[in-house]
């Protein structure tokens, strides 16, 4: 009985320091994102590195680039997309201060900027095959369907074009059309959205416009427009786009680069992500909308 009465305090005090280390166990709460404790979810994050996307307001170049930037983010890297003129695009790709540049129009519309930085940065993979761009009308106005046309026109109060971002490749062969055609007209730069607002303004009051625009484009599904015919080709041919990216990015992100190297887009699925970004409330939600209805689509560019 003396030894049971000596050890029994002891006993005890151990019984319940094993009860408390279990209950400590039990109250230890999961991070509510992953179902883990801090410490293990610290333990398995991977951190893929960031990345700079340069977005001008073309319509298709902001689908894509909202397309990507959610990608890219459920894969783990972190992106920023930053809207950018064409201009500065290859200037902060060739410094190194962006990484990717989506939308790449060649072999004409962006041939002085390749010229320029030919050496300077990583021109890749084409993407989407058979652009279109130049002046258009709404189809109403049946009078006017070349270029030439403008000159003998008496439907507009003031010889305007609505243009777009004053340093689009476009406005610079606008302002070569308008001297090409010996036309008295003046071109006024705006930006995409809000040269497609006037022309959606313009058709709903059946009022005459002329705006520079290109396709791929929303526009043309959503309203009856049409070419005007360039009869000195100053818009030059069809052409394709493709991506670039800054020198070395490729042996920084060899995952991320095959995956853009395999991304392909017909006219038909460009268009209904555009269509997705402009039927949402933001270019988030739009595009969120049209990953989840083209998964198969994506793996393919991701095996």
């Amino acid at each position: 009985m003396k030894n049971l009465r000596t050890w029994m305090p002891a006993l005890l005090l151990g019984a319940l320091l094993v009860l408390l280390a279990a209950c400590g166990g039990e109250n230890e709460e999961p991070d509510e994102a992953t179902g883990d404790s801090g410490e293990e979810a610290s333990e398995t994050a991977e951190d893929k590195g960031s990345i700079s996307i340069g977005m001008n307001n073309w319509a298709e170049n902001v689908a894509v680039s909202n397309m990507w930037k959610l990608i890219l983010e459920e894969q783990g890297y972190e992106v920023e997309l930053k809207n950018v003129e064409k201009g500065f695009l290859y200037e902060a790709l060739s410094s190194g201060d962006l990484d990717i540049g989506t939308e790449i129009w060649l072999p004409n519309t962006d041939a002085p900027y390749y010229e320029k930085y030919e050496n300077e940065i990583d021109w890749r993979e084409t993407w989407y095959e058979g652009t279109e761009l130049g002046l258009v009308v709404p189809t109403y106005m049946e009078d006017v369907n070349t270029i030439e046309d403008l000159k003998t026109t008496d439907a507009f109060e003031e010889n305007q074009i609505v243009g777009i971002d004053a340093g689009a490749s476009l406005m610079t062969l606008t302002e070569e059309a308008l001297t090409e055609y010996d036309l008295d007209w003046s071109l006024a730069p705006s930006s995409g959205p809000t040269m497609t607002a006037e022309l959606r303004n313009s058709i709903e009051d059946e009022e005459p416009i002329v705006v520079t625009l290109w396709k791929p484009h929303w526009a043309f599904a959503e309203m009856d427009l049409k070419f005007l015919e360039d009869t000195k080709g100053v818009y030059g041919e069809k052409e394709d786009i493709s991506y670039a990216a800054r020198q070395g990015f490729a042996e920084d992100y060899p995952e991320v680069t095959q995956w853009w190297d395999n991304f392909k887009l017909n006219d038909q699925q460009l268009g209904s992500l555009m269509a997705a970004l402009n039927e949402a409330d933001s270019p988030e939600e739009g595009a969120q909308n049209w990953i989840d209805e083209n998964q198969d689509l994506i793996n393919s560019w991701m095996e």
